[in-house]
Order: structure tokens, then C-alpha cells, then sequence
């Protein structure tokens, strides 16, 4: 095989390194099973040449929609093997969604988890050549995922040989769309040196190496994922456990024990969410103690961020609380904990932190490959996405726009290039959209987005994302939404985390039992008004929150008002939410 500084011939290096080693673990009939490098290696092969045989020819596109499990992983690089553009599909999109993408990508195959998922792709199912399940098919139109292997046999190797020698490092090799916040999602194209050139750099800075293990479990459609689970490892050598089921997750994370883990701010607030909620039963002592080991820990992460001496009881506390956290929680082994995809409270990174467990920012988006900025345990602030990898360039514009530049950078918007000439311009800089700042140091500090700027009926602008941190951060609130575009004064949507309202209810003296009941209640208005009140002391007078609604319905992938790495959209949350909106501002 010629070296090109392909996927493909990466994979093949790495199953021929450690050929018996395991790349990736999976849950079938109630325990795991592995397939090592060489199986994945030459199931990849084998679906490239069944890909062939289906028509799937240069630049065409194959999409796939489904959980996390290894035939996710085996489509991917067989339709790139075949010369192809794999293209991932939330389980969660609605049919309209779907088809825009298949559609939009022209798909010529699509695989989907099972048939339930047929009626997803319904309306454009004249288009495909064919329909792959992972699991079941094999009844009408639908191929089995065993049947579509063995469509590989009637295709000679020689075939396949020629695609992988026909591939070029720079070719595209992957769309990934975009969760469409701003507008219809857009085919972020990726080449094979984006992809590999980052998962080299992410390797040299954290010291991953075969040894490693991870769990995927965040929708393999988001690059982070397909970075963190897919490429990493390909260039590593490591393995990764798949856990399709996010409410398994912590049961999961026990038995994976994962050495890395990335997680979306929502889920470090459950985990916090539970964690408070199992602490508040714990008896008295217990409780001071946890309180005295937290007031330690907090103060211990951030002296190990200021490159200080860990206070006195840092170990004590140690000992006694944070290794049996991080046991209950499976993070024993791991040396790295991650958050990225959208913003996360400073209370929350703070609660991590004050437990031993320092989360590291990340930072980027599809048209970086993903991370542009990193943090580690030695090199991290609370509070900062971290700084740029080595190799990068990222520099903050006059009006605080966030640039990057490098071997990461995508290679265009599939078919749209008027869209491409305006994120990235001639210098070869990438306009993020985002408003940040620098510090001395080079930690890059995100602020807002730049679009999503607040401008009221006095000419003020405000950046909603900062207050909304501070609204997140109120015990017992998980989402809260700050508007006030073209009015006199800022007003704010409160939604309640559902787990913590028995104990909220309790502390308060209120008999609400769910969010519901709750956002009648007198007694949780009072409480939410009071913290708002201490909020807003924080605040300029032009930032303050003026009027609030607590909502009795969440924000969701399902009605739209979030995408589906748990974005905020907010035009779809004011068209849900218009006349509780305007309810707000009637006496304006």
C-alpha cells in the first residue's frame, strides 16, 4: 500500500501493530465482546467491498443512522474505504431533518439501527440504491447487516485496492453537518489529514497510547465523538467500549473504568445533580465531613492551577472522600476528564473540582475537526476553554471574534462554496462566530456567540450566555434562556431540573412534586425570584433580569428547541415559547 497519510492505510498500520489487541468492546445478549484491530480492520475491508457492490462510487455519499454500536464504526470506514463520504444522522432528528441531510449529501445508501427507523427516511427512500439495518432487516427492502457483509464476496479485492490507492490526503473523506442554530445545517467536509493530523496532535499532548481505554456513548454524528471514539484510537492503537444507552451510562463507566472521558455539560449536571441529591440523605456527620474534604479540594484545584502547594488535609481528604468518589463514579483509572459542545456553569466545574475531579475545557467546532483549544490537568483555569494545540494558530479579532487557523481546518461546505467564503477568509483564518478574549498566558476565555448578541431598545449590548451561567448555577435550575432583543429591559425562561424538585420542594416548604406544579407554585416563584434578585447584584443595571417565567415544560431535541448535542436554538424556543415571551414583556 502506497503511503498517502490516509485513514485507510492508518488502520491498516494500526491492525498490523497489534493486530490481537482490543479496538472496541460491546454489549450483546447482556455481557461484552471485543473485536480486535485485525477483525475491525478486515470487517472495514469487507463492508468497503459490499459498499462497492451496492454503488457506492467515489464522492458518494452513505448515511448512517444509529447508536453507538460497532457496525456505526465498521459503515464509517467502509464507505471511506470504498472512496465514499459517510455521513452521521442524530437518532433524535425528526423525518424532516433526516431528509433534509440525505437529501442534501445525495445519499445513495443509508444505515439505520433497525427499521423503526424507516419512517425517519421515508420520504426520500426512492433515492437509496439500498437500505443497510444493523440489526434485524432482511425483510423487504432491507438488507440485513449479515446479508450486506456478504454482498463484500462478490466484489474482488482488486477493486477495493484500487479505491484505497485512488485515496488522497487531502480529499474530503467525512461530512459532518452542523446543528443548523443559525439556519438549515451545512456538509462540513473533512479530509483524512484534518482528521489524522488532529488525532496526532490530541496524542502527543495527552500521552494517549495503546494502553488507553475509553467509552463512546455521545452520538457518533457530532465530531467530537467521532474524534475522541473513532480517530483517536485509530491513531493510538487504544480501544473504546460503546454504551448505546445513555441511562446505562453510569453502570457502564463502573465496568469500562476509561482512562479518558468526554462528556456535554448536561451530563456533568446530572452527574451533580444525583450526586447532591444522594449526599442531601447522607447523615449529619457525613455530611460535615463531605463539607469540610469540598472546601479542600476546591482550594487544593486551585492552587494546582496557580502551580501552588496542595493545602494541608488535601490527602487527608483525599483518602477519605475523593478516591471513593471517583471509585462510585468508575473514574479510578482516568486521567483525564473532558467537557465541550457547549457552554458549562462555573458551579458545576467548581463542584467537580472541589471533589478532586478537575474537568478540562475544550473548544472548537465541526469546522476545526472539532477541538481547536484543550486544557490538562497541569495546564488548566476554571473557567477557560484552555489553549490552542500546538501547531495552531488562534487569535481573537478587533471586535472579539475568535479566529483559528491550521492543519485542521475543513476543506469546504459540500455544495456550498458561497457559505464557505464567508467563515473562512483569505488569510486562510476561520471565522468562529464566537466572541472571546485572551489572556497573558494564552488561556482563551468564550463569552457569547457572536450572532447572539442581545441589542435592546436603548442600544445596549448583552451577552446572554454569561447570565445564563449564573441563572444555571441556582440549586435546583437547569436551563434558563435570556432574551430581550429590541426591548426595554432583559427578562429570562427558568426551567427546573425535574430530579431535585423533592428536595427543593422540601427546603422551601412547597408540596410541588414536578415541574409542572412547580411553575405554579408561589413559594418556587419566591425562591427563583430571590436568587435572580442576588444575580442581578452581580450585574449592570442593563443586565438584569427584570421579569422571568418558570417554564412547566422543558426545552428538548423532541420539540426542537434544542439540537441534538443540547445546543440552545433559540428562534425555535421563542416560536414555542412566544406567548409565555410576551406574557413578559405586556405592560413593556
Amino acid at each position: 500500500m502506497s503511503r498517502k497519510g490516509t485513514v485507510i492505510e492508518v488502520l491498516e498500520a494500526t491492525a498490523s501493530a497489534y493486530p490481537e489487541r482490543a479496538a472496541l468492546r460491546y454489549k450483546r445478549s447482556g455481557g461484552w465482546n471485543t473485536l480486535s484491530w485485525a477483525d475491525y480492520r478486515d470487517r472495514v475491508l469487507q463492508a468497503g467491498r459490499a459498499f462497492i457492490h451496492l454503488g457506492v462510487g467515489r464522492g458518494s455519499c452513505v448515511v448512517i443512522l444509529g447508536g453507538n454500536h460497532p457496525e456505526w464504526f465498521i459503515a464509517n470506514f467502509g464507505t471511506i474505504a470504498a472512496g465514499g463520504l459517510p455521513s452521521g444522522i442524530y437518532t433524535t432528528s425528526t423525518a424532516e431533518q433526516c431528509c433534509y441531510i440525505a437529501q442534501h449529501c445525495k445519499a445513495v445508501v443509508a444505515v439505520i439501527e433497525h427499521t423503526g427507523h424507516l419512517d425517519q427516511l421515508a420520504a426520500v427512500s426512492e433515492q437509496f440504491a439500498a437500505v443497510v439495518a444493523m440489526e434485524g432487516g432482511g425483510d423487504g427492502d432491507v438488507l440485513s447487516w449479515e446479508r450486506f457483509l456478504a454482498l463484500g464476496d462478490e466484489v474482488g479485492e482488486e477493486r477495493l485496492d484500487e479505491r484505497i490507492e485512488g485515496l488522497q490526503k487531502n480529499d474530503p473523506c467525512t461530512l459532518i453537518y452542523t446543528s443548523g442554530t443559525t439556519g438549515e445545517p451545512k456538509g462540513v467536509m473533512l479530509s483524512h489529514t484534518n482528521f489524522l493530523w488532529l488525532a496526532r496532535a490530541l496524542v502527543d499532548v495527552s500521552a494517549v497510547n495503546e494502553e488507553d481505554h475509553g467509552i463512546s456513548y455521545l452520538p457518533l454524528s457530532h465530531i467530537a465523538e467521532q474524534v475522541l471514539s473513532l480517530y483517536l484510537p485509530l491513531v493510538a492503537g487504544g480501544c473504546m467500549s460503546l454504551a448505546p444507552d445513555l441511562e446505562t451510562l453510569g453502570d457502564d463507566l463502573r465496568e469500562v473504568r476509561p482512562t479518558f472521558f468526554l462528556a456535554v455539560p448536561r451530563v456533568w449536571e446530572k452527574i451533580q445533580a444525583r450526586m447532591e441529591a444522594a449526599g442531601a440523605k447522607s447523615s449529619p456527620l457525613r455530611r460535615r465531613l463531605v463539607r469540610w474534604a469540598r472546601g479542600v479540594g476546591l482550594a487544593g484545584g486551585r492552587a494546582a492551577q496557580r502551580g501552588e502547594p496542595l493545602p494541608l488535609g488535601w490527602w487527608l481528604a483525599n483518602r477519605l472522600i475523593f478516591s471513593k468518589v471517583r471509585r462510585r463514579l468508575g473514574f479510578d483509572r482516568t486521567r483525564v476528564l473532558l467537557t465541550g459542545a457547549a457552554p458549562i456553569a462555573r458551579s458545576t466545574l467548581e463542584f467537580f473540582l472541589s471533589l478532586g475531579l478537575p474537568i478540562c475545557e475544550v473548544y472548537g467546532m465541526s469546522e476545526s475537526t472539532g477541538p481547536t483549544t484543550l486544557s490538562s490537568e497541569e495546564r488548566c483555569r476554571t473557567g477557560s476553554a484552555g489553549w490552542a494545540i500546538p501547531g495552531t494558530e488562534l487569535e481573537v479579532a478587533d471586535d472579539g471574534e475568535i479566529l483559528f487557523r491550521g492543519p485542521h481546518i475543513f476543506v469546504g461546505y459540500y455544495g456550498n462554496p458561497e457559505a464557505m467564503r464567508e467563515t473562512l477568509d483569505d488569510e486562510g483564518w476561520l471565522h468562529s462566530g464566537d466572541i472571546g478574549m485572551l489572556d497573558e498566558d494564552g488561556f482563551l476565555y468564550v463569552t457569547d456567540r457572536k450572532k447572539e448578541l442581545i441589542i435592546t431598545s436603548g442600544g445596549k449590548n448583552v451577552a446572554p450566555v454569561p447570565i445564563e451561567s449564573q441563572l444555571k448555577a441556582i440549586p435546583g435550575v437547569t436551563e434558563a434562556v435570556v432574551m430581550g432583543d429590541g426591548r426595554k429591559y432583559l427578562s429570562a425562561l427558568i426551567l427546573l431540573d425535574p430530579e431535585g424538585i423533592d428536595a427543593l420542594a422540601k427546603e422551601i416548604g412547597s408540596e410541588a412534586a414536578d415541574p409542572a406544579s412547580a411553575a405554579r407554585c408561589e413559594l418556587f416563584h419566591a425562591y427563583i425570584e430571590d436568587r435572580i434578585d442576588a444575580v442581578n447584584a452581580t450585574l449592570a443595571p442593563y443586565e438584569s433580569i427584570k421579569r422571568f417565567a418558570v417554564l412547566s415544560e422543558g426545552l428538548s431535541v423532541e420539540n426542537g428547541t434544542l439540537t441534538p448535542t443540547l445546543k440552545l436554538k433559540r428562534r425555535v424556543i421563542h416560536e414555542v415559547f412566544g406567548a409565555t415571551i410576551d406574557d413578559l414583556y405586556e405592560a413593556e
